[in-house]
């Protein structure tokens, strides 16, 4: 049986007409994306792709061999021209006559700044000698589930032959490193006819002397092994099912449950962001009886290893039975259990210079009939480890169905994980913005102050969900921001913030879409103006509905949400001046403001037992961007103080003691400060932002 896809052979993409202006490098490029392109061919981030050019030498003016390979980190799907290393050929294989052997492997990694092409800052990666050492112009490096099932089966090389003759060879396992490139090297120039080679546990090599034949050859290998697993048919996958999946709203419904709760429990050292996957081929797989077999194998290419640990969780649920308090109840013991297994795993494997033990959670969580869910410390990360799980399944839904599929061998798989050149890249990941690992539900998303919260949040590591009524508003401002911060960190909801059913579903939602809320910004409103004696019950009922119980429903949903993860959390109200400071022609908005102000109080008085935060932020004249400042308040508001709406701001900006506007990014920077550690000790509080105001004075 393939490993779960709906097509036995991958598409020639090649666009000989698009190629034919382009230079090598862009051609290496074009390459990669093609290749990057088809989850079939590698997962995002692995894999790599290099060519040898010819280049100018900035220094002697000569001709002079370069290798273009990715470089540490990068992705082949969406790598840019900078996103290669270049390296002299001539100083690459002069570091053979430094190499002193496997037990020194690791310090060649060192010498490769040494060789550097052009003062090119793009950091080179630890399979730099596996592309150099390839006699060969072209060389694709990639992970194709199809090849790693044959590589991750017990007879792989075995299977290897059977699939493709003498045209691509094998290799046993062996870390990626400068050893390995020797080893591609003499491959090569023992077998000058191969096209390339199978390497065990790890992924496919091919090569070619120009960069479209290298393309066709690398998509023409997969598709032939495509081709192999198709004719086979040995029964069902994972020895046929043992239970059933429960109805798509079920299975979300069981996901919202259990997010937040795992997601409690995990965050202790840092807070995580999750992702929930329940695809076919993930269905297929936790609904298997061979679920806790196989689970427990662990993957094999390394790829797929580092992203998802050295093994996944298996839960504790029967879909016959839903019985969730029960499984909520078990999951304590169930996730000590799993710790205690990894820091075993460690002491067992671990040498005299390993580093400290990482994080002893899982990643990878198994639910049978629900599906997957994935944790990380960001919401790209979560959503890719999934992935690569995924691809994980269909390793080894196709070695289980010809073969016996073979995990990484433990020490081996520690010696990954914890190899002191994966560290040393750890150590220079950046540090964590101040909102990182955190999501903020920002209702009234789409307007100004909304809008520029969620901006502000997201330039500081959060994850956002934009709530607002206005759905036409809602999407300008998804696109917009998903298109600057990216879309893994953004989600919007259309929410009437007086629906009680409806906020419920919001966030759920939104704890299916990244484990749950840490902050809340309530934010949605409406403003109306008339003389106190002119006013209508429906002004007063729409203001008290929108303004009082529309913050109660949001913050009580939000307040039940936190303390179920049990990490605390921050809301911040976006009140007004008008909460603290009576204006005229306005007593249904200024009373409902109140009404929010005082609600804080008591939520923060609540609140502080369970290290929840309630603090307010009170805006005043904040008119660009405002969408409660386009329709008939702008002109209320002017007719209160006859003047022309034109001359609010103005107006505004002198009656101010500072004599300074007020914008939505100011509001914003207030929300930012009462939602970071930088607040860790306010609660109860609020902070005017309206650039002086006596009346509004807190006393």
């Amino acid at each position: 049986m393939a490993p779960a896809q709906s097509s036995h052979s991958l598409d020639n993409l090649w666009d000989k007409a698009k190629a034919a202006a382009m230079s090598e490098p862009q051609l290496l490029m074009y390459r990669s994306n093609l290749l990057g392109s088809d989850k079939r061919v590698t997962n995002y981030g692995g894999g790599n792709t290099s060519a040898k050019v010819m280049e100018k030498d900035p220094l002697t003016g000569a001709d002079v061999e370069v290798l273009w390979v990715k470089g540490s980190g990068g992705d082949v799907g969406t790598i840019r021209l900078d996103g290669f290393s270049t390296l002299y050929m001539d100083k690459l294989r002069a570091l053979k006559s430094l190499y002193r052997g496997l037990a020194h492997e690791d310090e060649m990694v060192g010498y490769l700044p040494h060789c550097t092409f052009n003062l090119n800052p793009r950091a080179a990666s630890i399979d730099t000698p596996l592309h150099a050492f390839v006699p060969k112009k072209h060389v694709d490096h990639m992970h194709p589930d199809a090849i790693i099932a044959i590589a991750a089966s017990e007879n792989s090389k075995a299977l290897t032959a059977e699939i493709f003759g003498t045209e691509i060879g094998w290799l046993p396992w062996k870390k990626p490193g400068f050893e390995l490139g020797l080893w591609l090297e003499k491959f090569c120039l023992d077998n000058p006819d191969a096209k390339g080679v199978i390497l065990e546990s790890h992924g496919l090599f091919t090569w070619a002397d120009t960069a479209e034949e290298c393309y066709q050859l690398t998509i023409a290998i997969i598709s032939k092994a495509m081709h192999w697993f198709a004719g086979k048919n040995n029964g069902p996958a994972f020895g046929g099912a043992r239970v059933k999946a429960l109805a798509a709203d079920e299975r979300r419904a069981v996901a919202e449950r259990l997010m937040p709760v795992i997601r409690g429990m995990i965050s202790a050292s840092e807070r995580k962001l999750g992702h929930f996957d329940d695809s076919d081929a993930v269905l297929e797989f936790t609904c298997s009886n061979r679920l806790h077999e196989l689970a427990a194998l662990g993957t094999s290419c390394p790829d797929h290893f580092l992203r998802t640990k050295i093994r996944p969780l298996v839960v504790d649920f029967d879909p016959a039975k839903p019985d969730v308090d029960a499984v909520i109840a078990g999951l304590p013991a169930a996730i000590s259990a799993y710790r205690d297994d990894y820091a075993a795993y460690y002491d067992r494997c671990k040498h005299g210079d390993s580093p400290a033990m990482r994080d002893p959670n899982a990643v990878v969580y198994l639910i049978p009939g629900v599906g997957m869910i994935t944790f990380a410390r960001d919401k790209a990360t979560a959503r890719i480890s999934g992935e690569f799980y995924v691809n994980a399944i269909n390793v080894m839904r196709g070695a289980s169905s010809v073969s016996r599929y073979c995990g990484l061998p433990e020490q081996e798989a520690f010696d990954i994980e914890y190899w002191l050149l994966e560290e040393a890249k750890l150590q220079r990941m950046p540090k964590p913005k101040a909102l990182a690992g955190k999501v903020a539900f920002v209702t009234g998303g789409a307007g100004g102050i909304g809008k520029a919260t969620a901006n502000r949040f997201l330039q500081d590591g959060a994850c956002v969900v934009i709530a607002d009524i206005d759905e036409t508003a809602l999407a300008a401002a998804h696109k917009e921001l998903a298109a600057h911060h990216g879309a893994d960190v953004v989600r919007s909801l259309k929410l009437d913030v007086t629906d009680e059913a409806g906020v419920e579903r919001a966030f759920a939602e939104s704890v299916v879409e990244f484990g749950g809320v840490d902050v809340l910004i309530s934010n949605a409103g409406i403003s109306s103006s008339a003389p106190y004696d002119e006013t209508p019950l429906s002004m007063w009922d729409r203001n008290m509905d929108i303004l009082a119980k529309g913050y109660f429903l949001v913050s009580r949903a939000a307040f039940r949400l936190m303390k179920r993860q049990k990490t605390g959390g921050e809301m911040v109200f976006i009140a007004s001046k008008n909460g603290l400071a009576a204006s005229p022609n306005a007593a249904a908005y200024c009373t409902a403001k109140a009404a929010e102000i005082h609600l804080a109080r008591c939520l923060a008085l609540e609140g502080a037992e369970f290290g929840i935060r309630v603090n307010v932020v009170n805006p005043d004249a904040v008119l660009r961007g405002s969408k409660i400042w386009t329709g008939e308040w702008r002109e209320q508001r002017a007719a209160a103080y006859n003047m022309s709406p034109d001359e609010l701001e103005e107006h505004y900006r002198k009656r101010s003691m500072l004599k300074r506007s007020v914008y939505p990014e100011d509001i914003a920077e207030a929300a930012f400060f009462l939602s970071s550690d930088m607040s860790a000790k306010s609660t109860g509080n609020i902070i005017n932002v309206d650039a002086g105001n006596a009346q509004s004075f807190t006393r």
